[in-house]
């Protein structure tokens, strides 16, 4: 069921969002907020560790979220 709410979260997020990466960290830190599903705190955690990683930034914040919610 999680997965599921991950899924459709992140597709709703990749096919509204323009702008980049760095763009989508808005909506995805909200939505993440509001599932409860990470803290404001842990989700910064996911950002910078998201923004040191190589490739895009929000790919790896979804991965990252994924990762710890699953």
């Amino acid at each position: 069921m999680v997965l599921w709410s991950l899924f459709l979260t992140f597709l709703m997020i990749g096919l509204v969002s323009f702008g980049g990466g760095y763009a989508m960290i808005v909506p995805i830190s909200h939505q993440v907020i509001l599932h409860r599903w990470m803290t404001e705190q842990q989700f910064t955690e996911v950002i910078a560790v998201a923004g040191m990683a190589p490739g895009p930034i929000s790919t790896n914040s979804a991965i990252f979220v994924g990762f710890k919610v699953g």
